[in-house]
């Protein structure tokens, strides 16, 4: 997905809000800014806006001196949904299709979002999620297409979320490659995440190689480009993924809830809607 001139006001807001994660000082946050205004004349609209938030972040790390902005609370969120964890198993086990359920809550943990959504309210939106019918909805080819892989490939997105991908995971029954975050970038998991989730347990973890908030596959190490091409199912997690990957022809599936204006109308739907997509569907 290429970058849109909407998408400039939000890399602003996402360096505003990770310098003020990062320090208690309005000089050193202005510089931020300041830098930010400097690299915006430079940003090509060609290009993913994961690759310029991996220059935003960057710019934040090096002018704050802090290179994880978000680590309390990443490590926060994934206390929560661990705390939420025993009810959710509870729950995927009185369920009719216990997989179409296990998706639902992958989907809902996409809400922990400290770039595109700061204010989410995980409770509410579990059970929004588990309600509303998705606006694309291509489960019955991702179970079908499940059901044949044999080499998963599952690209996690934020650091709470990596709980709901574990109960999906473990639904699923098969060996999975979890891939995180070479490093800290918003609040996307890195392998120390994945570990605090337990994900290390159910699946082999894998870094992207790369340090932007999404999939650059330009930027991604070969041991994972490896991995990624020779998958015979790929569940791509969140915003950050599809908008690096939406042209990609490969067994992806996108899971995730539209939180961006923007990323909402690329996909045709509306914001809040929930989207299963498959990027080959069949004729």
């Amino acid at each position: 997905m290429k970058t849109y001139l909407d998408c400039i006001p939000c890399f602003f807001k996402q360096a505003l809000f990770a310098a003020r994660a990062a320090v208690d000082d309005e000089a050193r946050i202005k510089a931020v800014l300041d830098k930010i205004g400097m690299l915006v004349s430079e940003i090509p609209l060609n290009s993913s806006p994961p690759e310029t938030g991996r220059e935003v972040y960057r710019t934040v790390r090096e002018v704050t001196g802090v290179d994880d902005p978000f680590r309390d609370l990443k490590a926060k969120s994934i206390d929560k949904a661990l705390a939420l964890y025993p009810t959710l198993k509870h729950l995927l086990g009185e369920a009719k299709d216990p997989l179409k359920t296990a998706v639902r809550l992958a989907i809902a943990g996409n809400v922990i979002d400290f770039g595109a959504n700061p204010d989410f309210q995980l409770e509410q939106d579990i059970q929004e999620v588990l309600q509303k019918e998705p606006a694309i909805n291509h489960y019955q080819a991702f179970k079908e297409k499940l059901a044949r892989a044999q080499d998963i490939v599952y690209l996690g997105d934020n650091a709470g979320e990596t709980v709901f991908d574990r109960l999906l995971i473990e639904t699923m029954g098969k060996p999975v490659t979890f891939v995180v975050r070479e490093s800290p970038i918003i609040n996307d998991a890195t392998e120390e995440d994945a570990i605090s989730s337990g994900l290390d347990n159910v699946a082999a973890i894998v870094s992207s190689g790369c340090d932007a908030p999404g999939t650059v596959l330009g930027g991604c190490s070969e041991l994972f480009l490896a991995h990624f091409n020779k998958a015979d199912l790929i569940i791509s997690k969140g915003q950050g993924n599809y908008e690096t990957l939406s042209q990609e022809k490969r067994p992806v599936f996108f899971l995730l809830k539209a939180k961006c204006p923007v990323i909402a109308r690329d996909l045709g739907v509306k914001v809040g809607d929930v989207v299963i997509k498959d990027a080959l569907p069949s004729k």
